[in-house]
């Protein structure tokens, strides 16, 4: 089947002017002779005026041009067409492309798109809200949103939001349940992941797989500051081994393991993002896997 494009650039993603990304586009799809559109993103988060476009013109592949969270809402408003993937990240953080080995630059991601492999690959809802990667409770999610409030985008901006939310950091008081087995928890943080990236190759959830049917759940438990640094890089230098059995009530530091589904308690409202974006908090979560329900290009 010839291939045929729709391209999504977000133009406020990131820190750069997507002007040339717009000509590079053209340039190097023309050079492929494959039929490509290009579209800006939408505020609304809402792709699903393109469904016609890709039913009348037999659309193979949508490239977002963005962040995770373009990613993650122009995935969710297309997922039941049937196209494939593709990312050329221009986020401040890029998780997702980065989990699949997507490169950075432009045109390595663009050869990824061109000649890569369209693979299954998961997804998962929170209370029905489509998350592409990683949703978090707590600090993680007060660093987001006070990161969307700033006029400057960018990883030094992020940094500046971590250190200066980290020294006023308090606790959260959860209750999550797996397999009707319930945890009581005082927590800083806890990431849902389905990728192994906060972003900037930053890995929160190493042991993670985009196609495995699991998701990774890091609870960074109440323990003092200098441990909650150093029990924060064991935890991204992969030296926290997965629970493999239930849920340890006792569990000092961080609890790290793997499930197709949890709830979450949020006894003390604590603040959420999905897929880095802030998101509206609620005082109870289901959380659920969507197996392999898009597909997405990958190196081969």
């Amino acid at each position: 089947m010839p291939r045929n494009f729709i391209y999504i650039v977000n133009p406020i993603s990131g820190t750069k002017t997507k002007k040339d990304l717009h000509q590079f586009i053209e340039k190097n799809t023309k050079e492929q002779n494959i039929p490509f559109q290009i579209f800006p993103s939408v505020a609304s988060g809402d792709y699903t005026f393109l469904h016609p476009v890709i039913k009348e013109q037999k659309i193979t592949d949508v490239v977002i041009a963005g962040g995770d969270g373009t990613v993650s809402q122009v995935v969710n408003s297309l997922i039941d067409c049937d196209v494939n993937f593709g990312i050329i990240p221009c986020g401040s953080g890029n998780g997702l492309a980065f989990a699949a080995k997507i490169p950075k630059q432009p045109a390595k991601a663009l050869a990824v798109i061109f000649n890569g492999k369209p693979v299954a690959t998961d997804a998962f809802y929170i209370n029905n809200v489509f998350a592409c990667m990683l949703c978090g409770l707590g600090f993680d999610a007060k660093v987001a949103h006070d990161f969307a409030k700033q006029p400057k985008r960018g990883l030094t901006t992020y940094i500046k939001e971590v250190v200066k939310n980290f020294f006023s950091a308090k606790t959260y008081s959860f209750d999550i349940t797996i397999n009707n087995n319930t945890l009581s928890t005082d927590a800083y943080f806890i990431s849902i992941a389905n990728s192994n990236q906060f972003g900037n190759n930053f890995t929160i959830a190493p042991k993670a797989s985009l196609s495995d049917g699991l998701l990774d759940i890091v609870i960074v438990t109440k323990q003092n500051k200098l441990s909650l640094v150093l029990q924060t890089l064991k935890q991204i230098t992969g030296n926290n081994k997965l629970q493999s059995e239930a849920i340890e009530e006792k569990k000092k530091g961080i609890i790290y393991f793997q499930t197709n589904k949890l709830t979450v308690t949020n006894n003390s409202e604590a603040p959420l993002h999905i897929d880095g974006d802030p998101a509206e908090t609620q005082s109870s979560f289901e959380i659920i896997v969507k197996e392999k329900c898009f597909r997405l290009y990958q190196p081969v």
